[in-house]
């Protein structure tokens, strides 16, 4: 078996260099696409890294609308979606029409979209953010202005505690970290009353409440890097541990719930890399007048100060 994979491991190598490829794994994704991954990390992070590459074939191993915003950020390259059928039931709980509609009735409002959604919706946003820089984006827009954020509730919660502003949301989640709930970090805390207790934002508030930490995926890399603790139990998606795990060999990192695993993200094997690659499919495209428009609310977000007051 480990033979077999490392066989496959090696296949997908050449065929990168053969291609002129780079391959991209979100931090969720399997160990052993994150192992021979040329870069790992968060979705927006992965597609601005791509769009610097000098390769000309971008395989992104992660779902929908990841591929698609490296779609967006590198019009002239080729971008590979191993599994077209990985998508995101959070980004599929918000449609263009229902966004169109609700502008319609509220013109004003400034719409603030999380990358995790489709270009389509994106392409209807005044600006996106990312788990990560959620609170500057919104502390960023004039108080005057009402704020309506898409599609994630509980980021939404969260980025309205700690910003300060009203903000009204859209009724969308993530079924993953939705399944976190305060009972399973309660047992885990009394198991391990030493570790630090890290959560991701899309996590429900109750749990978010009880965190010494509330960070994105690649926040956690580098909180539980520079922590002195020995010990975290880490309230997001499973595949965040190989990271963790590989950057930090002497600390222990221990799972909330075993209920903290994403079907969607886990849909991707080495198999399908290797076959996307010879046959340079599935390719995602997004059309130009709503990559120009989605691109305009991505660049809005990336020229919000990294520290808003």
């Amino acid at each position: 078996m480990e033979a077999s994979r490392e066989a496959v491991q090696r296949e997908i190598r050449e065929l990168l260099a053969a291609r002129n490829a780079v391959l991209l794994a979100h931090n969720y994704q399997r160990d052993e696409i994150q192992e021979i991954a040329d870069i790992t990390g968060d979705s927006l992070g992965l597609s601005q890294e791509a769009a610097k590459s000098y390769a000309g074939v971008i395989v992104f191993c992660g779902v929908h609308f990841m591929a698609e915003s490296a779609a967006i950020l590198s019009p002239g390259k080729t971008v590979l979606l191993p599994r077209m059928d990985a998508g995101c039931p959070m980004a599929d709980m918000v449609t263009a029409d229902d966004l169109r509609a609700y502008r319609a009735a509220h013109p004003e409002t400034v719409v603030v979209t999380y990358v995790n959604s489709s270009a389509e919706v994106k392409a209807l946003s005044d600006v996106c953010c990312t788990s990560g820089n959620a609170v500057n984006v919104v502390r960023s827009i004039p108080p005057e202005k009402e704020v309506f954020m898409v599609p994630d509730r509980n980021l939404a919660h969260y980025v309205a505690r700690v910003s300060g502003r009203r903000l009204s949301w859209w009724d969308g989640f993530c079924p993953t970290h939705e399944r976190l709930t305060e009972q399973d970090v309660d047992r885990a805390k009394r198991a391990h009353p030493g570790a630090l207790l890290v959560v991701h934002p899309e996590c429900r508030p109750g749990v978010v409440a009880m965190a010494d930490a509330v960070l994105s995926t690649s926040g956690m890399s580098g909180y539980c890097r520079r922590s002195e603790a020995r010990e975290f139990i880490i309230g997001t998606e499973m595949g965040i541990l190989y990271r963790l795990r590989k950057e930090n060999p002497g600390k222990t990192f221990r799972l909330a719930s075993r209920a903290l695993i994403c079907p969607n993200m886990k849909l991707t094997t080495l198999e399908d890399v290797r076959d996307a690659l010879a046959t340079l499919s599935p390719v995602v495209t997004v059309p130009p007048d709503i990559r120009d428009r989605a691109c305009a609310a991505l660049e809005a977000m990336l020229r919000v100060p990294r520290d808003v007051s």
